[in-house]
């Protein structure tokens, strides 16, 4: 089963960012859009998340990136929903993702992008 995988693969890296500090330089790699643009994008923060997340700092963590941190228990419900599908062996793209959620979701991305940028929403910024 492919759960199994993207658990362990999970796991893995969580396990990974708790022990190696992504807030020393030289760990990890920049963002490449951050480094192309200057401009954070919307995953811009999540490392640093994990590694907050992992050592208890629930706030540090939503400060990093606050989407991210309020969409991980969509992407655990969307991990549990595709689970409990395949045991069930039903298909899980016609059953998970609706055009109509998929757009929204999208679109709060997008939006979610360019306001994090702007200079008044510097509270989003990671």
């Amino acid at each position: 089963m492919p759960q199994g995988a993207v658990l362990a693969a999970a796991a893995a890296g969580s396990v990974l960012v708790a022990l190696v500090d992504p807030n020393q330089p030289g760990h990890y790699p920049t963002c490449p859009f951050l480094a192309m643009t200057g401009y954070y994008c919307p995953g811009c923060g999540a490392t640093r998340l994990v590694n907050a997340l992992t050592h208890g700092h629930v706030g540090t963590a939503f400060g990093f990136n606050p989407l991210l941190f309020l969409l991980l228990p969509v992407f655990g419900y969307l991990y549990v929903r595709w689970t409990v599908l395949t045991v069930r062996r039903r298909p899980m793209w016609s059953a998970m993702f609706r055009p109509a959620a998929v757009y929204a979701f999208l679109a709060v991305v997008i939006v979610y992008w360019i306001v994090r940028n702007l200079p008044f929403a510097h509270a989003l910024a990671p």
